[in-house]
């Protein structure tokens, strides 16, 4: 039956234009969603009009006054069924105009078919994606088994707190009864998709260091700045120690712990800089720290106490958690890959069947809204569709070619339909 919808499906869109959905990406792309101050209502606008072109079904909630959160559903034949939630944030992170090569925000079209724009891979090409692959399959009059929703969210790249967050606690939520999510993944350089089953979950560490001050001639036990440099040595030896597994091959970078310096605060100021003749009396440095979901916290833990912020050492610190780090029923933070999940077998297989391929499935080495699903205990993917393109979310130049975006569509038309069409009896 998945076969003979795909085949007429494919007939169907061998007419739709393709220029039309790449306009309509670009005309995405050119609205300034970075932050610190993302346009929001010009976002919203647009895919909601968008939205309802397609005759889809959407709304915008506001948990927070003037962060929108779009939910955009496609009903399906039998509602009672647990639905399907694809994922996307409207925002995106800022831009150096003068590092790129064409305008962050206009995004041009080169020669080679790249389109040049902040969001181009991070992640506002999933988003039309989504819509385009819905509007491709409405028009070949597919009609879905189970639910499908699509929800455009604010504030993922600071958090998600005002965004994901709160909707994932929602009775707006609980009423869309999901029973699985795709978010956002990254881009392959080889021809095979990524798709991650987890995150990292995002910590901060803070150490604080005391200390007598003292003369900048003399040399003296104790000294704050003395007692932090210790704990910089402990961290980077067990930095390496990490890092050294990646460099072996035997782990990838998202199945370790990094511990990464981001900043460092001492000294006595003085209108030229600092006082150069003074030991400060105190001390502090911040480290980003990221952790897969199979640490064990108390470890983690014991280590700070005992090896790199212990107390007689004059040294406090602060642990903080930056997102939730277990599910609603005490397991880690992960979606299985195997035949367990009738999920996975369905997206896999579908995934096969556009003709694409997938690579080994990976714990994502940043942070994504899906942990915020995953939390509620529902499986959640994190999946785009860019193989044989570089990474560069974040980055300068930032581009998606306009083949890989079209690709991405036909491959969310094979999922899409896979997942809805995904038997009661199956899950």
């Amino acid at each position: 039956m998945y076969q003979k919808i795909l085949k007429h499906i494919i007939a169907v869109l061998n007419t739709i234009p393709e220029e039309e959905q790449i306009e309509r990406f670009q005309r995405y792309l050119r609205i300034r969603t970075a932050h610190p101050d993302p346009d929001y209502a010009a976002a919203a606008a647009f895919l909601l009009e968008e939205a309802r072109s397609i005759g889809l079904h959407a709304l915008a909630i506001e948990f927070v006054p003037g962060k929108p959160l779009l939910l955009i559903s496609w009903p399906g034949s039998d509602p009672s069924l647990p639905s399907i939630l694809l994922n996307s944030h409207i925002d995106s992170v800022p831009a150096e105009p003068s590092r790129w090569i064409h305008p962050p925000f206009a995004a041009i079209r080169d020669a080679g078919g790249r389109i040049f724009a902040r969001g181009a891979q991070d992640d506002k090409s999933i988003a039309v994606q989504y819509l385009e692959a819905l509007r491709n399959l409405k028009a070949a009059g597919f009609v879905p088994a189970r639910s499908v929703h699509i929800s455009l969210v604010p504030d993922e790249e600071i958090g998600g707190a005002d965004g994901a967050a709160r909707f994932a606690a929602s009775e707006q939520f609980r009423a869309l009864n999901v029973g699985f999510v795709l978010d956002e993944g990254q881009a392959s350089p080889t021809d095979e998709f990524r798709v991650f089953y987890a995150d990292r979950s995002p910590w901060s560490l803070i150490v604080r260091a005391v200390g007598a001050p003292g003369h900048g001639s003399r040399m003296f036990d104790g000294g704050a700045m003395e007692n932090l440099m210790d704990c910089v040595e402990a961290i980077a030896r067990f930095r390496e120690s990490q890092f050294d597994q990646v460099k072996s091959g035997s782990k990838a970078a998202s199945e370790v712990i990094s511990v990464n310096p981001v900043y460092m605060k001492a000294g006595t100021p003085s209108p030229t800089g600092f006082v150069m003749n003074m030991q400060p009396s105190e001390a502090e440095v911040g480290f980003d720290v990221r952790l897969p979901p199979t640490t064990d916290l108390s470890v983690l833990k014991r280590r700070i106490d005992e090896e790199w912020a212990p107390n007689i050492k004059n040294m406090t610190y602060q642990l903080i958690q930056k997102g939730p780090i277990r599910d609603n029923k005490g397991r880690p933070l992960a979606t299985p890959t195997d035949e367990s999940n009738p999920w996975w077998s369905a997206f896999k297989q579908a995934v096969l069947a556009s003709g694409g391929k997938l690579a080994k499935p990976e714990i994502l080495s940043s942070t994504t809204d899906a942990r915020f699903m995953r939390q509620m205990g529902i499986p959640a993917l994190g999946f785009s569709p860019m193989a044989n393109t570089p990474i560069l979310l974040h980055d300068h130049n930032e581009f998606l070619m306009d083949s890989v975006f079209l690709k991405g569509i036909k491959v969310y038309e094979h999922v899409i339909s896979a997942l809805s069409s995904l038997p009661e009896t199956s899950v």
